[in-house]
């Protein structure tokens, strides 16, 4: 590796609004307020964030680049010119770590392709943190991002789920859009069996934070939770 490139440096940030010193090491928001080139997915929430953390620079005075979900592939080059030309980046991603079910993976692949020393650094995981409060199986698991929207397309990738982890052992995690969370939770009450584990994992790190594993049937005989527009994970563990 040539001593002139930058450094790749993924910034986990806060995952609501909970304070960054409470989730972030020191170590991580002295970096974060270091750099003065950023990849991210929205630059108005990652000046917000910056600006919190009390940047050592003047905000406008910081380089933002955007990374989303509509970034075309030929787009992601023209991102790694800063590092080419010996400037350390930081990605930051809308909520949690980049990379992780995030558009920044796009670009940490590039860097390695392109010889850039890429350093992940440490903060709050929402998919890792359910998985941990869950109660289910560590060893074995697999994160599917969202359901089909479709009702049938949705009910048939659940019953498919259920029966991988029952086969596998293997804890099954998705998410949705928070205003269909209740839709998706109706769902997997009706299409799982009774003795399926369930979790559900809303508002992680956050002071509304509830998180909850029951089988399906007593899921069914509690009042639902109230998921409306929370964001939310599901986590479920099916028995052979």
């Amino acid at each position: 590796m040539t001593n002139n490139l930058g450094t790749l440096y993924l910034i986990p940030c806060t995952l609501g609004d909970t304070p960054a010193e409470q989730v972030l090491p020191q170590h991580v928001i002295n970096i974060a307020r270091s750099l003065q080139h950023y990849v991210v997915e929205q630059a108005k929430t990652a000046r917000q964030f910056l600006s919190a953390l009390k940047h050592e620079h003047p905000i406008q005075s910081l380089h933002f680049a955007t990374l989303n979900e509509h970034t075309a592939a030929a787009e992601l080059p023209a991102l790694l010119a800063p590092l080419l030309a010996g400037h350390d980046v930081g990605i930051i991603s809308e909520a949690g770590c980049p990379g992780i079910a995030d558009p920044g993976a796009a670009l940490v692949n590039l860097a390695h392709k392109s010889g850039i020393r890429v350093i992940p650094l440490v903060g709050p995981s929402s998919i890792l943190l359910a998985l941990m409060a869950s109660g289910m199986n560590g060893q074995c698991f697999a994160f599917h991002g969202y359901l089909p929207i479709a009702e049938s397309d949705r009910n048939k990738m659940i019953t498919t789920l259920e029966s991988e982890s029952a086969s596998r052992r293997q804890t099954q995690m998705f998410i949705e859009t928070p205003y269909r969370n209740d839709k998706l939770f109706n769902a997997l009450l009706a299409q799982c069996r009774p003795q399926t584990l369930l979790c559900v994992a809303t508002d992680i790190s956050l002071p509304s934070e509830q998180i909850q594993t029951r089988t399906v049937v007593q899921w069914k005989s509690k009042p639902a939770p109230q998921l409306n527009k929370r964001p939310s994970l599901f986590l479920l563990l099916a028995n052979r």
